[in-house]
This record gives structure tokens, C-alpha cells and sequence, in this order.
């Protein structure tokens, strides 16, 4: 029997909202310790270069603050590495990033980088940070995960989601069987894997079938819907559309 299904809340773009008129509300550390009073299992949060959203001071509050663990998701710069290394976040999650993109829009060419990569997670694996790749549910990337040592992958869904809410059924359902496949290959390589990008209650609740997922880090819907219902109420329909889902797996 699948085990319970992790929830981690993406705060991104509750800072969003903040940085669209300046000033300090809403304040996304307000919504992180809410998310975990709601139920939440982590908060992640994204310090991009351009500081679009997250900020330095964000993640210092969080890295010190938080009860639960923290998911820092970042480009593979110095920059960031620094931070890290200082921060020592529970998790580092390695994510490509392009500046003028609105969102992360793929995974990590981990395949073209691994010259790059490799220092990168071992400097971090000796911060004592777990060190996460968001990657493609290929079996090429998922192997060279797996070869360079990085315990955890997160698979992005952001493609089948898109396919899903768009009734493109042949397309969604050969997405579905790809996080399926990829999912199944990454345990049997000894890989936690995760996944994200795009997961609303319908999404969710269809992918914690899969019994190899053990942690969906989801965010701009759960935002996106507290407007509506409030963060508590949010998070705690997410956790029972988990809870749905894997009763099935």
C-alpha cells in the first residue's frame, strides 16, 4: 500500500502579489507559517535572479522561522549556491531559469549540464541540503539524476496539466503514463521522486494514484484559490483530494 502523499506549498506568488504594488503585504512568510498551520508538510519558495517575487530577506525569515522543512528552489548559480550553503535549507532544488520567462516552463537539461551540475550538488550535499533536480519524465534525464547522486527528483506536470484542463485527451493521457513510467524508474534507481507544476484537485488527485509519488510541491493554484475560499480551506481540499487520490493507488 502507498504511503501518505507529502504536500509542499509553493509561497511564490503571494510575494508576487506584494511586489505588484511594493511594501511589505501580503507577506509570503505569513502565508508559509498559515500553509503549515493548514496542513501543509513544507513550504518552497523560489529566489529568482531578477528577484521577481521571493526575496533575500524572504528566505532568511523562512530558513530561520519555519516549523516544517524548507524547499529553496533556485538556479544553478554561485549566487544562489552562496546562499544556500549559509541558509542550509532542509531541501536545494535545482531548477532552470530564463529571465524573461513569466514561470519555470520545462526541466532541467540535467543531461547537457552534468559537467556543471555535478560540483553544484556536491557542494550543496555537504551544506547538508537534500538535493532535488525538477527534471522531464524521460528516462534520460531521471538516469543521469540517478548518476549524479542527487537523491531526490521532482518530475514537472506542467505539460500533462496544460493538456488535462484543455480536454486534449489522447495528449493528457500519453502525458500521464510518461510521469507514471518516469515515476516507476526513478524508485527503481533508488530516487525520491516528486512532482509539480500545474497540479489544481483534479490533477492532484489523478496523479496520487501513482504510488511511486511521494511529495507534490504545488502553488500559484493553491494562491490563486485562496482569493476565493481562504489559504486553510484551500490546502485542506488539496490534502483531501490527495487523500483521495492514493486511497485508490
Amino acid at each position: 500500500m502507498a504511503g501518505r502523499l507529502r504536500l509542499g506549498v509553493n509561497i511564490d506568488h503571494v510575494a508576487t502579489v506584494r511586489n505588484a504594488r511594493g511594501g511589505s503585504l501580503p507577506c509570503p512568510v505569513r502565508a508559509a507559517h498559515l500553509a503549515i498551520a493548514a496542513g501543509a508538510d513544507g513550504i518552497t519558495a523560489h529566489l529568482r535572479e531578477d528577484r521577481r517575487h521571493i526575496r533575500d530577506g524572504d528566505v532568511e525569515r523562512l530558513a530561520t522561522e519555519l516549523t516544517k522543512p524548507l524547499n529553496f528552489e533556485m538556479a544553478s548559480t554561485e549566487e544562489m549556491l552562496m546562499l544556500a550553503e549559509r541558509l542550509k535549507p532542509h531541501a536545494a532544488c535545482l531548477v532552470p531559469e530564463k529571465r524573461e520567462e513569466r514561470t519555470t516552463e520545462g526541466g532541467l537539461d540535467v543531461v547537457g549540464q552534468e559537467a556543471a551540475l555535478a560540483p553544484v550538488i556536491a557542494r550543496l550535499a555537504t551544506a547538508g541540503c537534500r538535493v532535488s533536480l525538477f527534471i522531464e519524465a524521460d528516462a534520460a534525464p531521471i538516469r543521469m539524476a540517478a548518476k549524479l547522486g542527487a537523491p531526490v527528483v521532482e518530475l514537472h506536470t506542467g505539460t500533462w496539466c496544460e493538456a488535462f484542463l484543455a480536454g486534449e485527451h489522447d495528449k493528457a493521457q500519453a502525458e500521464f503514463r510518461r510521469l507514471a513510467e518516469g515515476a516507476a524508474l526513478g524508485v527503481s534507481l533508488g530516487l525520491e521522486v516528486h512532482a509539480g507544476h500545474g497540479l489544481d484537485y483534479d490533477t492532484a488527485r489523478l496523479l496520487a494514484a501513482v504510488p511511486e509519488f511521494v511529495e507534490f510541491n504545488i502553488g500559484h493554484f493553491l494562491v490563486g484559490e485562496a482569493i476565493f475560499i481562504g489559504l486553510d480551506a484551500t490546502i485542506a481540499r488539496m490534502r483531501q483530494a490527495m487523500d483521495e487520490g492514493r486511497a485508490g493507488a
